[in-house]
């Protein structure tokens, strides 16, 4: 290729590469709800909206919901408990709690703008209000700290660079995996952060932390001989999970 081609390309690169950055950067806002600064592309309108399309999706990778309208109902009373007596009702977002009929998959995940669900797989394994009280508190903790939303911007970064790194350099896969370490690093902190919030939520609406320590408990098991190192994985090993978990209770009970 002629110098003036090259040239041009990589040009043209940098100049994609810059307007992801100037567009993210220009995109952070502060979290009222949490005090964090963060990147955010998505309205909160566009986030309820999105968790609304994808709601029935997802239920149908489970199963569907689960036919036990009580359990339903117990679902929606602790979460709903949750949210009235938190933070989490000055938001914007129409929280729901769903449980879902997969028997197998122990998982529970929040969408963007509210939808909350749980399988019944890990309903089964617990024990009390509470310990679903340190579930759903966890999933709330993910809405009010507007984290899917955090990460499709950070996804709409890396895929800008990984353009860009291709037109100029023809070094499209190299930007992709490393925007694909930093959403792997970003969702580490992300569950961290709701199981900060969760502690905060269960004590403001009266229930006992301790249990979420037992939650950790009942995931560590489940994921049995599958269980996948914490530098593999996006989500925190339970037991360093436990620690900041017990951090957390100490240092809200003391407030």
């Amino acid at each position: 290729m002629k110098r003036g081609g090259r040239a041009l390309k990589l040009f043209l690169g940098v100049a994609i590469v810059a307007f992801g950055l100037v567009r993210y950067f220009g995109s952070q806002e502060e979290n009222p709800y949490t005090g964090r600064t963060q990147a955010i592309s998505l309205s909160t309108e566009e986030e309820i909206a999105i968790g609304l399309q994808n709601a029935p999706i997802m239920a149908d990778q489970h199963g569907g919901m689960h036919p036990d309208q009580q359990l339903q109902d117990f679902v929606a009373q602790v979460g709903k408990k949750l949210v009235d007596n938190t933070i989490a009702q000055e938001t914007p977002y129409p929280y729901e709690f769903h449980l879902l009929r997969d028997p197998k998959t122990v998982n529970a995940f929040a969408l963007p703008g509210g939808q909350i669900f749980i399988t019944y797989a890990l309903m089964e394994r617990l024990e009390t209000e509470d310990q679903l009280a340190g579930i759903l508190g966890h999933e709330i903790g993910h809405v009010v700290g507007r984290h899917a939303a955090e990460r499709i911007a950070q996804s709409e970064l890396a895929n800008t660079v990984a353009t860009g790194a291709q037109v100029g350099a023809d070094a499209g896969i190299l930007a992709s995996q490393l925007g694909q370490t930093v959403l792997l690093k970003n969702g580490r902190g992300d569950e961290l952060e709701s199981d900060d919030l969760g502690v905060k939520f269960m004590l403001e609406a009266g229930y006992d932390p301790e249990a979420m320590i037992a939650v950790m408990h009942i995931l560590k098991a489940a994921s049995g001989r599958q269980h996948v190192p914490e530098f593999q994985s996006s989500h925190p090993d339970p037991e360093n999970r436990i620690q900041k978990i017990k951090e957390a209770i100490e240092r809200y009970r003391g407030n």
